[in-house]
C-alpha cells in the first residue's frame, strides 16, 4: 500500500506538532503530513492543490467547527476520509452521523492512531477497486458556500482569468482560484498547454485546424471533444499541439 497522504487540520500548533511527530513513526501504513491548516478555510484552501487521503480533524476551532467542515468533505466524490481527532469524548455520535472512519481522543496514543490508518487503507483499497472513476484525481471547487469535486476525465480545459482559473466541462464553467503553471507540472499527463493562459485536456483533443482570430489574426485552433468553440493555439505552443494529436 502507498504511503498515506494526511491534512492535519487544529487550531492548536503544539497539536498539530504531536500528531506530525506521531504520524512520523506510523509504518503500517506509513502516512506523511500534506499539510497542516488552523482552521475550516484554510483546509479548504489546501485541498485545492493538494492530493490527500484523509483529514485528522479536531472540532472546537475558530469559525466552521470541524463536525461541519467534515459534512462538506463527506459530501464529496469521491467522499474524503475523515478521522476526528478531539480533546472531547462527548461528539462520537454527531461523528457517526458524518460517517467520519474513526474517532481519536486527545492525547492519541500511536497504536491507536495507526488503527485509524488502517481503516483509511482499507477505505481508499475499496474505492480503488470497486469505484476506479470515483477513486481518480480531481479538482476541488468552492463556490459560494458549496464545495464539488470536479474528476480531471470531465474537465476539457483550464483558461487563466485575471487571477482566477475558468474550469470547463462539457456542460459548465467553474471558477478556481490557483495558477495555472501548477496545474500544468502537477497535471502533465492529462492536461497541454495550447497558450500562455489555456490548457486543454490530453483526452479530449479532436482537431487542429488553421484559424483566424479577431485578436491574434490568422493562426492555428484546437477543437475538442464535447466542445464547439475553437481554442487558440500559440506559435510556440504549435509542435508540441502536434505531436499530441499524433499521440
Amino acid at each position: 500500500m502507498k504511503t498515506l497522504r494526511v491534512l492535519v487540520v487544529d487550531d492548536e500548533a503544539l497539536a498539530r506538532s504531536r500528531l506530525r511527530t506521531l504520524l512520523g513513526d506510523c509504518t503500517a501504513p506509513a502516512a506523511e503530513v500534506a499539510g497542516e491548516a488552523a482552521n475550516a478555510a484554510q483546509a479548504l484552501a489546501l485541498l485545492q492543490t493538494q492530493h490527500v487521503d484523509v483529514v485528522l480533524l479536531d472540532i472546537h476551532m475558530p469559525g466552521m467547527d470541524g463536525v461541519h467542515l467534515a459534512q462538506l468533505l463527506r459530501s464529496q466524490i469521491p467522499p474524503l476520509a475523515v478521522v476526528f481527532v478531539t480533546a472531547h469524548a462527548g461528539y462520537a455520535l454527531q461523528a457517526f452521523e458524518v460517517e467520519a472512519l474513526d474517532y481519536l481522543t486527545k492525547p492519541v496514543r500511536l497504536e491507536r492512531l495507526q488503527q485509524a490508518l488502517q481503516k483509511v487503507e482499507r477505505s481508499v483499497q475499496v474505492h480503488s477497486a470497486l469505484e476506479p472513476d470515483l477513486a481518480e484525481e480531481a479538482l476541488v471547487i468552492h463556490d459560494r458556500g458549496r464545495t464539488e469535486r470536479v474528476p480531471l476525465s470531465g474537465v476539457l480545459y483550464l483558461k487563466a482569468e485575471l487571477k482566477y482559473i475558468t474550469v470547463r466541462t462539457a456542460s459548465k464553467n467553474y471558477i478556481l482560484d490557483g495558477a495555472l503553471g501548477e496545474l500544468e507540472q502537477r497535471y502533465a499527463s492529462v492536461f497541454i498547454r495550447i497558450h500562455r493562459n489555456a490548457l486543454v485536456s490530453r483526452r479530449a483533443l479532436r482537431a487542429l485546424e488553421k484559424h483566424f482570430d479577431p485578436e491574434e489574426g490568422e493562426g492555428w485552433a484546437v477543437r475538442l471533444h464535447g466542445l464547439d468553440e475553437p481554442l487558440m493555439v500559440s506559435r510556440r505552443q504549435l509542435a508540441a499541439v502536434r505531436e499530441a494529436m499524433l499521440g
